[in-house]
């Protein structure tokens, strides 16, 4: 006997992803915990983490955005002013480091930096330059509906059962006068760009692994209660400021977000990771599920990644339902014949699906 021959057969790739039809690939996410669906949820993160808010909503669980549009507003208004997208009107959260950095404010009572940008009569928030697209009327009316968001923060945090949080960058651009991170470069969306104090930063494995580690930390330190759903974003890098190619950049982004979730993952109980990044870019989907752009997920594939979703939820986490060890795919043998396995030390592992054992020799 060896610890390969009682696997199911999710966990050999002839069977869980070779022989399946695409869209019938399946079981590739088993939930640590339970998500009820009366049990406050919150999202937020990058722009592929504004779908969850509406499916989640659609499903009948409980999604919380705890600022609420007022009243008169068109749905083009309401979606130009951040409203609906994300639990909270941060805007996009890109980092793991600007995540903690409005965790940290909106825990600590902190408002952050008193900056604001000027642009004519108007005035910007620099850590959310693109919630209000006309600007504030003052530096004061700037500043206190950051904390009017930073309270929400504060408030939903105490009562949620689960975050869901988007990563989706690991460039940044972070600030020598303040020590903060901005959520985009200064001068692009809003603000100038100084290059004596604006420098650019593209965040490691272990810079991303601590931040989330900190933010963790701090929502257990609120809500003893609240567990952490961590996924990577599949949307490619519209830019990269390293110098790369864009396709190597993004290929980097992506791999230390997603070593830096999985390691956080496998360290607490109450963190875990959903893998709407493989579901999208994985190649076995044959990037059926991008937009001609290259870049934008289709509906379709927002459809795609919700039902895998929703289906483990409604399966269990893992030790809650029986399994059926048998259970496996056609008995087809890995050799030579099909040209593909040749040279690979562990095709062997193929032979032992679900139990079965390799003829002698």
């Amino acid at each position: 006997m060896n610890p390969y021959q009682s696997l199911p057969s999710r966990s050999f790739w002839r069977s869980a992803v070779a022989e399946p039809e695409m869209l019938a690939i399946g079981e590739v996410w088993t939930p640590k915990f339970a998500i009820a669906p009366d049990d406050p949820v919150l999202t937020a993160g990058s722009c592929f983490a504004r779908h969850l808010g509406p499916a989640l909503l659609d499903e009948g669980m409980n999604w919380r955005e705890v600022e609420l549009p007022p009243p008169g507003l068109t749905e083009a208004e309401r979606r130009a002013r951040h409203y609906g997208a994300f639990s909270f009107r941060t805007g996009t959260i890109y980092t793991a480091a600007t995540l903690r950095q409005w965790l940290a404010w909106a825990l600590a009572d902190d408002t952050g930096p008193g900056e604001v940008w000027r642009e004519g009569d108007r005035f910007f928030d620099p850590y959310r330059p693109s919630v209000e697209p006309d600007g504030y009327a003052s530096a004061e009316a700037t500043l206190a509906a950051r904390r009017s968001t930073l309270a929400a923060i504060r408030g939903a945090i105490a009562e949620a059962g689960c975050l869901i949080f988007t990563l989706g960058l690991t460039e940044a651009w972070r600030d020598r006068a303040t020590g903060t991170v901005h959520p985009v470069c200064p001068g692009t969306v809003r603000g100038v760009f100084d290059p004596g104090r604006h420098a650019f930063h593209n965040f490691t494995v272990a810079e991303v692994h601590d931040d989330l580690c900190a933010a963790v930390a701090l929502l257990r330190a609120a809500n003893p209660r609240l567990n952490v759903l961590l996924t990577v974003s599949p949307v490619p890098l519209t830019a990269t400021a390293t110098g790369a190619h864009a396709l190597t950049a993004t290929t980097y982004s992506k791999s230390v977000l997603r070593a830096a979730a999985g390691q956080l993952a496998q360290e607490h109980d109450h963190v875990d990771y959903f893998p709407s990044y493989e579901l999208i870019t994985g190649f076995p989907f044959r990037g059926v599920f991008f937009a001609p752009n290259l870049r934008a997920v289709t509906p379709a594939g927002v459809a795609f990644v919700m039902r895998h979703f929703f289906d483990a939820l409604e399966r269990g986490p893992a030790g809650t339902r029986p399994t059926d060890p048998t259970a496996t795919a056609s008995d087809r043998r890995a050799d030579a014949a099909d040209g593909g396995d040749l040279y690979c030390d562990d095709a062997i592992l193929d032979h032992y699906r679900a139990g079965q054992i390799p003829a002698a020799g």
